[in-house]
């Protein structure tokens, strides 16, 4: 039934003649519904985007709304609901594309539903992530999509209890009532391995750096293939927990080159150390592939260009963003999930160096 209140015949009033707020000096609603000459009421409907009110007072209200410059208060609309309007998403980085490609998808997904996102850095720290979650969540955001699950037992029992719908990224979990999107870091892992053994490498190395959950994970998919194939050699393992960069991967190569001459493969847990890596093969004139493979993971953008250009593992980063914003959004929205375990898969990209 379309709204026919005496809306129809009181004729626009002054703007601003009540309802602006003396505190803030904000254009509220009601400035809206005088400057229509509709009530408040309908010129809430309109602005929510309800149907039923007369296409004649809708078109006033939206003129006003437009001369006014009025913009929803998400406060508001949050006591009103028990909900924000927004989305919060916490990654570990915003200096790796890995996750600014992630975090786009799931902007352009929630941008075109009309949810803006609140982003958390955690920068690879628990007491962080901790501090995060508890602020974001006091602020009841409509969903959440989170990194992993590297978390405490009282940060999940604190989501819970938030009833907030929550979507995990990057990593899988079989567990019920769990709603993730991601690839296995482990099958991702063994799948290099068997590249380079099936390239006829033995001395393989492994290097990581950060040494979040994620990695580790790597490292054991990696050490599995390898004493499968009886040529697993703990000393070829660099495990360090500075962050991931180039300069690292530089020197984790130089290392490896100078105590263990027979080297002839080295896995790199990010693309970052591998271009290091490769870099330091170049100025010690190390041949690559000639005398050592070697093989990055994600393959972000410039692997092609590397001399030689880099084989990696691609990581699909883009898609688990926008896979996670459009499972959230039904959860969001009370809709049923039928798969709420989505692995996306990974890609061996094979190039020059290996």
């Amino acid at each position: 039934m379309k709204d026919s209140s005496s809306d129809g015949g009181t004729g626009p009033r002054p703007a601003g003649s009540r309802g602006r707020s003396r505190a803030t000096g904000r254009v509220t609603l009601a400035d809206v519904a005088a400057l229509a000459g509709v009530s408040p009421i309908t010129a809430s409907r309109v602005v929510a985007g309800k149907t039923t009110v007369r296409p004649e007072l809708a078109e006033r209200v939206r003129a006003a709304v437009e001369r006014l410059g009025y913009r929803p208060d998400p406060s508001a609309r949050a006591l009103a609901s028990a909900k924000s309007s927004h989305v919060v998403v916490l990654i570990p980085l915003l200096s790796n594309t890995l996750f600014t490609e992630l975090l786009e998808a799931v902007q352009d997904v929630m941008w075109e539903a009309g949810y803006p996102i609140f982003v958390g850095i955690t920068q690879y720290r628990p007491e962080r992530e901790a501090a995060l979650l508890d602020s974001y969540l006091s602020h009841r955001p409509a969903g959440l999509i989170l990194t992993g699950f590297d978390r405490s037992e009282a940060q999940r029992r604190l989501i819970e209890a938030s009833r907030t719908p929550c979507v995990h990224v990057m990593e899988l979990s079989g567990e019920p009532g769990v709603h993730c999107v991601g690839f296995s870091q482990t099958g991702a892992a063994q799948a290099v391995a068997r590249h380079l053994l099936e390239r006829g490498r033995r001395r393989i190395a492994f290097v990581g750096a950060q040494l979040d959950p994620r990695t580790l994970e790597r490292a054991e998919g990696f050490r599995g293939v390898l004493r499968a194939a009886g040529c697993h050699d703990p000393r070829l393992e660099i495990l360090d927990p500075r962050p991931s960069s180039a300069a690292l991967g530089a020197e984790a190569f130089r290392r490896l080159v100078e105590t263990h001459p027979d080297l002839d493969a080295v896995f790199f847990c990010n693309d970052d150390l591998a271009h290091g890596g490769l870099l330091e093969a170049l100025r010690l004139g190390v041949p690559v592939p000639g005398r050592v493979s070697v093989v990055g993971f994600n393959d972000l953008p410039g692997n092609a260009q590397m001399l030689p250009a880099l084989t990696s593992l691609r990581t699909p980063r883009r898609e688990a963003g926008d896979a996670a914003a459009r499972m959230l959004l039904r959860l969001m929205r009370g809709e049923p999930v039928d798969a709420p375990v989505v692995d996306l898969g990974f890609e061996l990209k094979v190039r020059a160096s290996s």
